[in-house]
């Protein structure tokens, strides 16, 4: 039987379709929706949630003349498969195939690279404002979550819009959830009678329509057109869903099913770094009465669930709202308390102000545990941590830090309570390296580091997540005779400057490693303070991250390609450092797990970007 779905090819063949059709069509979709993501992984239950609503405004809005705008984006999918991306739809999120959000590059439908929330209403207010500069003449729709509503930057586009008075349309999307339950006053405002509903939007300058059912295709159609008829003002539709809908297991638990792993057939036993910190935090909660835990609408992201079962009036969840989230902590800190704000890195530079001036300004000791550094992999582009160590090495009174395993990011937790100013700890998105957890903690000395392997030809400097590949290439090059000397930097502010320059001194040959840009990172702290002790002379390499966005796909692809995982630190130094190898580095190709330059898929040509034209980082 020939699917509904397989004969969609544009959004305008949906008009065509009966009531009927398109109810077969919504369950089409979602089994389509279901069984990809059980595959590759994504957002599942906020996706289940907008199937109708979707297929409403395709049927009632002329895309791609009139502009859809989502918020996050992450609830895209039925969009992406009624705008001629359904044979498409298999690769997603994966290498080369299509992105998780909203993508420009992908398709004339989606207007806004979008994954972060709060920004759909100012970007749909922005385009509405252009349209009417140009004299042009069609509809902007944003569509937001009612999770979207705690973040500051909407608030302020619902208060702009309601003053310039614009023509354009805002689809408030309420499930009661952002990933967890929604939580703040608007949120409870969203829970009261529908009689009480219209007053907070019309007081902002809005045309009220709603609440209306967000799984009924006949009432969404009704109500978008009733709000796409109105050209005097700005209009709020409200609709209310399911997350999760049509999947029992996402709608039993939609916290759980907001976000899908991708199909392993590998698995470890090995805690990830988030369980690690959110047990930590907790005992850490129990010995000193001062710990307070902060997120910002993740606690199951962040690992703080039993950290908030265990402290409910220690914990403190702001919803999606960083800049509140730190100087709510800031606040904190200054009467005494020793918050710990858990924010992932990406979400983070939101807050990039609230950092500098209502944090380090003051020295405040808050503890900013942050999720997700480095290379995050399937989110891609909009979801990358690799920002974190550049934008917090310039803030002056941070101490930051990243462990190598779980061990020390236990360590360096304690650590962090024992100094009396601001603290980042920064660690990536995936399993620990299986090493047991100490029963007593370590205090670890506020800029040491960590010699690992000794050597006499040269020295790798590691930070982080790259000290167990750093590990394994050291002895890769003792296979060809190189001995490399290991060093576990664990501190990026403040740098061991005894150390290094002993081994500037000893070696003359350095090499730094780490999972984050090479712009203002950790190998220019050290090249940096190289040159403020006049040891100029030292030859330099630094590994890492490249100035550009990174794509959507496997983590250890992009390690790969950006020589970050063992044969990439053995190549580049082959070709750093030829006179240390009694063979040419150009025919070490035999050499096990070795690669000159690496061979690496280039990316689908239909979104092919610049930023793949690269081969070796740094």
């Amino acid at each position: 039987m020939t699917r509904l779905l397989d004969q969609i090819k544009k959004p305008a063949d949906l008009k065509r379709l009966k009531h009927e059709e398109l109810e077969q069509l919504a369950t089409e979709i979602r089994q389509c929706i279901v069984a990809t993501v059980l595959e590759n992984g994504g957002h599942m239950a906020s996706n289940l949630g907008v199937v109708e609503l979707t297929i409403a405004l395709h049927r009632v809005f002329d895309s791609p003349r009139d502009k859809l705008i989502w918020d996050v984006s992450h609830q895209c999918y039925t969009h992406k498969l009624l705008t001629g991306r359904q044979y498409d739809f298999g690769s997603l999120r994966r290498y080369g195939g299509i992105s998780g959000y909203t993508e420009p590059r992908e398709s004339v439908h989606d207007v806004f690279t979008t994954g972060h929330v709060g920004t759909a209403i100012s970007s749909a207010l922005g385009v509405a404002a252009a349209r009417d500069l140009q004299g042009e003449d069609f509809h902007v729709v944003a569509i937001i979550g009612d999770g979207s509503v705690t973040a500051g930057m909407t608030l302020e586009g619902l208060n702009h819009a309601g003053y310039l008075q614009k023509r354009f349309i805002v689809i408030l999307n309420d499930n009661e959830m952002s990933i967890s339950p929604s939580v703040g006053a608007i949120a409870n405002h969203l829970h009261t009678p529908p009689a009480a509903q219209p007053t907070l939007w019309e007081n902002l300058g809005f045309q009220y329509i709603g609440p209306v059912d967000g799984h009924d295709l006949d009432a969404l159609q009704t109500h978008l057109r009733a709000a796409k008829a109105i050209v005097d003002k700005p209009v709020l539709v409200h609709v209310r869903t399911q997350k999760g809908k049509g999947y029992r297991p996402a709608e039993e638990n939609p916290e759980k099913w907001h976000g899908v792993a991708p199909k392993v057939i590998h698995k470890t036993t090995a805690p990830t770094y988030s369980q690690v910190f959110g047990d930590t935090v907790t005992a850490m909660a129990r010995a000193d009465k001062r710990v307070v835990a902060i997120t910002a609408a993740m606690p199951s992201g962040t690992g703080l669930n039993g950290f908030a079962q265990t402290f409910p009036e220690r914990f403190f969840d702001v919803g999606i709202a960083e800049q509140h989230a730190v100087t709510f902590a800031a606040g904190l800190a200054a009467q005494g308390m020793r918050p710990v704000a858990a924010i992932y890195s990406s979400f983070l530079q939101r807050a990039y102000d609230q950092l500098i001036h209502d944090v380090a300004l003051q020295n405040l000791p808050v503890i900013f545990a942050i999720d997700r550094g480095g290379i995050v992999g399937d989110d891609g582009r909009t979801h990358q941590g690799a920002f974190d160590l550049a934008y917090l090495r310039s803030i002056p009174n941070f101490t930051v830090m990243a462990p190598k395993d779980e061990a020390e990011l236990v360590d360096m937790l304690w650590t962090a309570l024992t100094i009396n100013g601001p603290v980042a700890i920064r660690y990536p998105r995936s399993v620990g390296e299986g090493v047991a957890l100490s029963q007593q903690p370590n205090i670890l000395r506020v800029g040491e580091a960590e010699m690992l392997r000794a050597g006499t030809d040269l020295a790798i400097l590691a930070l982080g997540s790259m000290v167990y590949p750093a590990l394994e290439a050291a002895k890769a090059l003792s296979s060809l005779g190189v001995e490399a000397a290991v060093v576990n930097a664990r501190f990026v502010k403040p740098l061991d400057g005894n150390l290094l320059k002993s081994l500037a001194l000893n070696f003359n040959r350095l090499v730094t490693v780490e999972e984050g840009v090479l712009a203002g990172g950790f190998g220019s702290a050290v090249m940096e303070l190289l040159e403020t002790r006049g040891l100029n002379y030292v030859t330099l390499k630094r590994l890492g991250l490249p100035d550009e966005f990174i794509e959507h796909g496997e983590r250890g692809l992009f390690l790969k390609r950006y020589n970050l995982d063992a044969a990439g630190i053995v190549s580049v130094i082959q070709q750093t450092f030829p006179e240390l190898f009694s063979v040419p580095w150009y025919y070490s190709v035999a050499l096990p797990d070795s690669r000159a330059f690496a061979d690496v898929p280039r990316f689908n040509a239909d979104l092919q970007h610049q930023t793949f034209s690269r081969n070796v980082a740094g």
